[in-house]
């Protein structure tokens, strides 16, 4: 199949046909195929962007490779099978689990491969006990700790591999793949040459921000529900809540996140656990954070990253809008 593009319509193979892809780690060039992912087999979606490259928070080694991936319109992983981990991340899908689909108006979606929450496969059992048992991580010589995880983000390290950051295909494919349009694209490019001439001449930045000095930083409890209407707080305010490392009881604050400064959002829930991607544990969070509707990572400082994750916020970033204020800006 022909590399896919942006806003291609794509069928998810059923359960058995992706099985026969998978090795005994129920993985496909290291990348796992999730039972949270096995629902959707049979139905058909719109390929929402190419992943030509991941971030990796793992090892800290910048921007890594992908190939042959695609993440599909508002599928994201619910955490089911991984302790009910909140982050929400998009799942990640090889091509060879999909095959290209023509739409037209009026044609129907495929059945789910799922019905009353069992896989619809020759081979349902098996197709469920191969993908839970690749969701645990075990040790030479040691139990199954049921509180540490494998998922699509443990093992995006060793699902990718080493990006040159001469490469020009890392700037290109997001273009020719529809990824980003002509203006985002020239936009992109533009930042880290400004940057670049303003490091040499030891000019600001862009985004400009200026680093804090805390070394211990303040906390804020707002128990914040689904639904609840919240203002980012400003720049300047939210720099008086982090360290030196740009960070609030742990929790960075990224320059991505500026954008979404005096901007009004509904909080989509509320994050309390999620599973740690270099160790696999399921973490229980003692300062627990929201997740705002819409608010994803856009990729434009780093290289066209699109991974689209959603951005996690401490309550004190926030603040309770009256909802008789003008949400215009939601």
């Amino acid at each position: 199949m022909a590399g896919l593009r942006v806003k291609d319509w794509v069928e998810i193979k059923s359960a058995d046909e992706i099985l026969a892809t998978l090795d005994e780690n129920g993985c496909l060039d290291s990348l796992p195929f999730m039972p949270e992912m096995a629902k959707y087999c049979g139905r058909q979606f719109k390929v929402f962007k190419r992943v030509d490259k991941i971030i990796d928070v793992i090892n800290k080694t910048g921007l890594r490779r992908m190939t042959k991936t695609v993440i599909l319109l508002d599928l994201r992983c619910d955490g089911a099978a991984h302790g009910g981990c909140q982050a929400g991340c998009m799942m990640l899908w090889k091509e060879a689990w999909l095959r290209r689909r023509s739409r037209s108006p009026g044609f129907a979606i495929a059945s789910p491969c799922r019905e009353n929450g069992n896989i619809q496969s020759k081979n349902a059992d098996c197709v469920d006990a191969v993908l839970l048992q690749a969701t645990r991580r075990t040790c030479e010589g040691q139990t199954v700790d049921h509180d540490v995880y494998c998922c699509q983000a443990t093992e995006l390290y060793t699902a990718s591999f080493y990006l040159f950051s001469w490469d020009p295909r890392q700037y290109l494919s997001p273009l020719f793949s529809g990824n980003v349009t002509l203006k985002e694209f020239l936009r992109g490019i533009s930042i880290p040459v400004f940057n670049a001439v303003q490091r040499f001449r030891g000019g600001c930045q862009y985004p400009y921000w200026e680093g804090s000095k805390l070394k211990k930083t303040p906390t804020m409890r707002l128990d914040l529900q689904p639904g609840e209407l919240v203002k980012v707080k400003s720049k300047e305010e939210i720099q008086k809540t982090l360290d030196t490392g740009n960070r609030n009881r742990g929790l960075w604050f990224d320059r991505e996140m500026i954008r979404y400064c005096g901007g009004r959002f509904r909080v989509l829930r509320r994050v309390e656990r999620i599973v740690d991607e270099k160790s696999g544990k399921l973490l229980k969070l003692r300062n627990p954070c929201a997740i705002l509707d819409g608010v994803t990572t856009r990729g434009d400082y780093y290289r066209f990253n699109p991974q689209n994750d959603y951005i996690l916020w401490r309550d004190i970033w926030l603040q309770r809008v009256d909802e008789h204020v003008d949400a215009g800006s939601i």
